[in-house]
């Protein structure tokens, strides 16, 4: 793993990227964690996205980059996807749902309901669940884990993959632990957006990604409280990395 440069001023401008991950278990098919913008979204963006969020965020709508494409592309069938765990339901984390009509899609509960609520809006786009998905949802209940609170496992998937509430940047927010032999991977959706927000000793946000995530947050307090319980969690334990910051995306090996 390339170690990441840790000031800001050395790094080259890179997009911001949306890291999914693929997990292969071992008696239940395969794992989705995040699915990204769909294909749907590519071949429809003025009907599916909104078009103020796409003037502003300018994705990338490329059939390569769906998810779909990027499980074929590792050499897996998509059909095997049984499993999609999101960490919210923004547009650029669930616009695949369609892709894998088969798979239970699991998310907290209030993030449904949240959802349900406000779409269509820049956030939560109804197409991307017009499908009806498998939903399997989850309130905010369970055991602590390294300073987190009310987390659980993923039904169906035993004790190595969890729930950890991340509330803040919208109404039922998580992060997803992956175990890792005896480390543990967090994926933090959008809890942070940038890799020095967890620097212990000089916390630095990435000046327009702070500003995009104070605009989206439901709760300041909570979010900032959160994003203080990853900066305190074992570094020799856990590894977090966030939903979109392309340095940490490459820093892990990702591939754009």
């Amino acid at each position: 793993m390339r170690k990441i440069d840790p000031t800001y001023d050395a790094l080259s401008p890179a997009p911001a990227v949306c890291h999914a991950l693929l997990i292969e278990t071992a008696s239940d098919g395969l794992v989705l964690v995040e699915t990204g913008l769909g294909t749907d979204d590519v071949e429809r963006p003025v009907e599916l996205l909104d078009h103020e969020w796409t003037d502003q965020v300018q994705p990338a709508l490329l059939a390569a980059e769906t998810g779909v494409e990027q499980v074929a592309g590792l050499g897996f069938d998509p059909g095997d996807v049984r499993h999609i765990v999101l960490t919210h339901l923004d547009v650029d984390h669930s616009g695949g749902l369609p892709d894998f009509p088969q798979a239970q899609v699991h998310v907290m509960a209030a993030e449904l309901a949240a959802a349900r609520a406000e779409a269509p809006s820049r956030r939560y786009r109804p197409g991307h669940w017009a499908h009806e998905p498998r939903w399997v949802l989850y309130e905010e209940e369970g055991e602590d884990w390294l300073g987190f609170e009310r987390v659980q496992p993923v039904r169906g998937l035993g004790d190595d993959l969890l729930f950890v509430p991340l509330g803040g940047h919208s109404a039922g927010h998580a992060g997803i632990a992956v175990r890792q032999g005896e480390r543990w991977l967090l994926h933090a959706g959008d809890a942070y957006t940038y890799h020095r927000e967890l620097d212990r000793t000089d916390p630095h946000p990435h000046p327009l990604m702070d500003f995009v995530a104070q605009l989206a947050q439901v709760d300041a307090e909570l979010r900032l409280a959160n994003l203080e319980r990853m900066r305190e969690l074992p570094r020799d334990r856990v590894n977090v990395i966030c939903a979109h910051d392309p340095w940490e995306f490459d820093a892990a090996g990702g591939a754009r």
